[in-house]
Formats: C-alpha cells, sequence, structure tokens
C-alpha cells in the first residue's frame, strides 16, 4: 500500500466546498468541477485515469477506473467516514470468508484524504434483492446473519477508539429522538409510547457490554449478490465509513427494516444465521429502540411493510409486525 501527498493545484476544490455540507453536495452533483482532479490524483499512483465510471449513490466522491480499482474521496467534513473506512478496512482483511475491498494506496488532496481500493465483482443488491424468490430472499438474509456475527467476532482493534463511544452515542439518541421522529413525521399514535420506550432504553441496552464493530447498514445498497447456478448469494460487503463499535443487536436493523418485510420465514432467517432463536418479547423490544435511535432512523421512510401504518396501533405492536414470529 502507498501513501502520498498530492500537489495543490490552484483550483481544485472549492474552499467552500471543505467546510460547508450545502456547497460540499453542490460540488458532489457536478462531476465536472471534480471529476479533472480524481482523475490527476488517479494518474499521480500510476492509474489509467482515460475512462472513469463515475457512481452516483452514497455520500462521497466515488469513481471506478478499469476494472479493478476504486477511488473514494471524503471532503473533510466527513473525514470520520475516511478513518472508519481506512480502520474497518484495515482491521477486517483476512478475517471474513466474504469478500470486501482492500486498500491499495492512500492520500490526501487539499486536505480531502482519499482511498484507492480493490473493485468486487458481482451485482449490487438493490439491483436484485426485489426480484428474488422468496426462499433465494431468506437464504441471503440468513448469510447476512452469518456475516454480521462473523464482522463481529474480529478485534476491534484501533476502532475501539472511534467516537463517540457507544454509550455516549446511545445516550445522545435518547435524548434527541422524540425532536427527531416528531420532525420525520412519525404518527402520534407512534409517538405517544416513545416516551416509556426511551425510559426503558438504557436497560433494554447494554450500555457498558464489550463492544463488537459495528457496521451499522447492512442493506441492498451495500452488499454484492452472485448467481451460480440458481442460487443467488453474498459475494461481496463494501462501504464501511458509518462503522462504530457497540452493542452487536444495532447491526440487526437495516435488514430488518428492508428487508424482513414482516415475515415469519425472512426473520427467522435473519436471526438464526445471526445465532438468535426465536426473538422473545424483551429482544423485540431492545430491537425497537434500537431502530428509533439507530443513526439514520426514519420509520417512514424505511420499514418495507406495506401499510404497515395502519396494522399496527402502537409501538409494541409494530414490534410483533416487524419482527413476526
Amino acid at each position: 500500500m502507498t501513501q502520498v501527498q498530492v500537489p495543490v493545484s490552484p483550483g481544485a476544490w472549492d474552499l467552500s466546498a471543505s467546510t460547508d455540507f450545502a456547497a460540499y453536495r453542490a460540488l458532489r452533483a457536478e462531476p465536472s468541477r471534480w471529476l479533472p482532479v480524481a482523475r490527476d490524483i488517479a494518474r499521480s499512483h500510476g492509474i489509467d485515469a482515460s475512462a472513469p465510471q463515475l457512481f452516483s449513490t452514497g455520500t462521497n466522491l466515488v469513481v471506478g477506473f478499469g476494472e479493478n480499482l476504486i477511488l473514494k474521496i471524503f471532503p473533510p467534513l466527513l473525514r470520520a467516514q475516511f478513518v472508519s473506512e481506512r480502520g474497518s478496512l484495515m482491521q477486517l482483511k483476512g478475517r471474513l470468508d466474504l469478500p470486501i475491498p482492500e486498500i491499495v494506496a492512500e492520500g490526501d488532496r487539499d486536505g480531502w484524504p482519499y482511498l484507492i481500493i480493490t473493485r468486487l465483482s458481482g451485482t449490487l443488491g438493490s439491483e436484485v434483492w426485489p426480484s428474488l424468490p422468496e426462499a433465494q430472499k431468506e437464504r441471503v438474509l440468513r448469510q447476512i446473519g452469518e456475516t454480521i456475527a462473523a464482522v463481529q467476532r474480529a478485534p476491534l482493534g484501533l476502532l475501539a477508539g472511534l467516537e463517540p463511544r457507544w454509550d455516549a452515542f446511545i445516550r445522545a439518541q435518547i435524548q434527541g429522538c422524540r425532536t427527531r421522529h416528531t420532525r420525520l413525521g412519525l404518527a402520534p399514535k407512534f409517538l405517544a409510547g416513545l416516551d416509556d420506550l426511551l425510559r426503558d432504553a438504557t436497560t433494554l441496552i447494554p450500555m457498558d457490554a464489550p463492544p463488537v464493530i459495528l457496521i451499522g447498514e447492512y442493506i441492498p445498497e451495500n452488499f454484492l449478490l452472485a448467481c451460480r447456478g440458481d442460487q443467488w448469494s453474498l459475494a461481496g460487503l463494501f462501504d464501511f465509513g458509518d462503522v462504530r463499535a457497540g452493542w452487536r443487536d444495532y447491526d440487526l436493523l437495516g435488514p430488518s427494516a428492508f428487508m424482513s418485510a414482516g415475515r415469519p420465514e425472512r426473520v427467522r432467517s435473519l436471526l438464526e444465521g445471526f445465532g438468535y432463536a426465536k426473538p422473545d418479547f424483551a429482544l423485540k423490544r431492545r430491537l425497537m429502540a434500537l431502530m428509533l435511535l439507530h443513526h439514520a432512523s426514519d420509520l417512514n421512510s424505511h420499514i418495507c411493510i406495506e401499510g404497515w401504518q395502519e396494522q399496527a396501533d402502537d409501538l409494541v405492536e409494530l414490534q410483533e409486525l416487524i419482527w413476526a414470529e
């Protein structure tokens, strides 16, 4: 792995994009303003930059070069994501059966850190998941549960120093939870039970248990699938910018919200892959609390159960709907 400081080029970045999110989003939306810099970074590492491929999803500036390499540039505002991604790829290297990117080079361009990583093969999960037969969805969810458990068996290493620490993160999320979900338009019938759940959250959620690596977003946009014969399987995992250290159940929330759809067999496959038996009330209550406290929590947008707002009258009924047996 090589590391360089790429020389500053006059006008390479609009300085406001380094310090203001709105300016950064405007920059990201106009590749003509940043792609020349990305190509220059690639060339500085001896990479053919003649045919870049832009990736429009995600938060950072991401461009592919050839079939094997990805350049990921992080704005100074999101340096913590660079630290998380770099540390996670280094810590998990060689520890998983599932492929993850490898760091080829890293550096800094005018205060914007970047990684050059290997490109994984496979089809983006979000392109395949909706059309998979039900039995294969259950199969993939079991593999996701197994992958979460495998990641969490890896030692934390330097990731133990990521901030905020778990207890501080959860307490801050509790403090802002009602305001957040009121702003996001959660129905009053669910808000009515929120104070009771938040009151119990610090006992429901272990605050000082040994932490594990939490990816935070095991969702179809962040993994690859491959088909062998007529069977689809997990083929790769990427995007480690939101990794934190904390309580293991937190990583069940993404697949629970976006993929399980309240179907008992899917729920069972995910939890059994992870290592849990049939979910009891205490587990469902803890997962419901964690789902409301997740750093990206927005129930109205994220619960993929058609008509769930009408099917549940309170948070207890909602947790029974999401983690149906």
